[in-house]
């Protein structure tokens, strides 16, 4: 970037160049709407939420054994409880006032592999990964299996970072033992992002046990920044002054446990 200019939006075509693929896992197809509504929209306001929300949806690469050389996965289970016989990348451009949460949700639900799923609204790119399983109650339908892991990078992401970032889903630097693993990689290096955002400081990928600190640290901070928010207004609110001074001596605890967290972090 040149000295001096603003930072510029991260778009989804920027995202597909990082993950450096080979060019037989480019898809590249338009995906009409109605596909997504008829296997992903259960309510009547989802429905309405696809149709008034979307601009495009783009089918962009698909990650399988062929077109990577990363072996599929199945569990031990009997019937498997989780079978990944592909990783779909996808973009959804939104139009002004268009749900990014929602929408995300309701593609990874409707779609039978794991999506990593870019969201495009105005100058601000929403990511999107998830673990899937095999429902119980239905056949041939599969649920979210975990959370939605989600990022969001736009012209506040510092440039050094966003660029450690983008370095970092490279398909060859991701796990490649089988696709469970490569989807795992991508939530861990979602992980080293947020964390880095706090930090400053975008750390190497360790072992699986150092993924899983993090994102406990992660989730501790979220915890504490919700708990500081709360005592703040309520401290405003109180009228004895014993108790606010209670409050404020709590706050500064908090403080000081999350940049304890965040010292781990780094």
């Amino acid at each position: 970037m040149t000295a001096g200019m603003p930072p510029t939006s991260i778009t989804a075509a920027a995202v597909l160049a990082a993950l450096a693929l080979p060019p037989a896992a480019l898809v590249q197809q338009r995906v009409p709407k109605k596909l997504l509504i008829e296997s992903g929209a259960p309510t009547a306001a989802d429905k309405r939420l696809i149709n008034d929300g979307i601009e495009a949806i783009h089918w962009l690469a698909s990650l399988k054994p062929a077109t990577v050389g990363v072996p599929a996965f199945k569990d031990d289970s009997s019937p498997p409880v989780r079978e990944y016989l592909e990783l779909a990348v996808l973009s959804v451009q939104l139009r002004a006032g268009g749900k990014a949460q929602r929408i995300a949700e309701l593609v990874h639900r409707a779609i039978p592999y794991p999506v990593l799923l870019m969201v495009e609204l105005e100058d601000r790119l929403t990511m999107t990964v998830a673990h899937i399983r095999w429902a119980q109650n239905e056949v041939n339908k599969v649920v979210l299996d975990g959370p939605v892991h989600e990022v969001g990078l736009d012209a506040q992401v510092p440039p050094a970072l966003l660029a450690s970032f983008l370095n970092a889903l490279a398909l060859e630097r991701l796990p490649r033992a089988d696709l469970y693993a490569l989807v795992q990689g991508l939530i861990d290096t979602f992980t080293r992002f947020q964390a880095a955002q706090l930090s400053g400081h975008f750390a190497e990928a360790r072992t699986p046990d150092h993924a899983a600190a993090q994102r406990a640290a992660l989730q501790r901070c979220i915890e504490i920044d919700k708990s500081i928010a709360e005592l703040r207004s309520a401290a405003i609110k109180e009228k004895q002054l014993p108790r606010q001074v209670a409050m404020n001596l709590d706050i500064k605890r908090l403080q000081a446990e999350r940049a304890a967290v965040v010292a781990k972090l780094m």
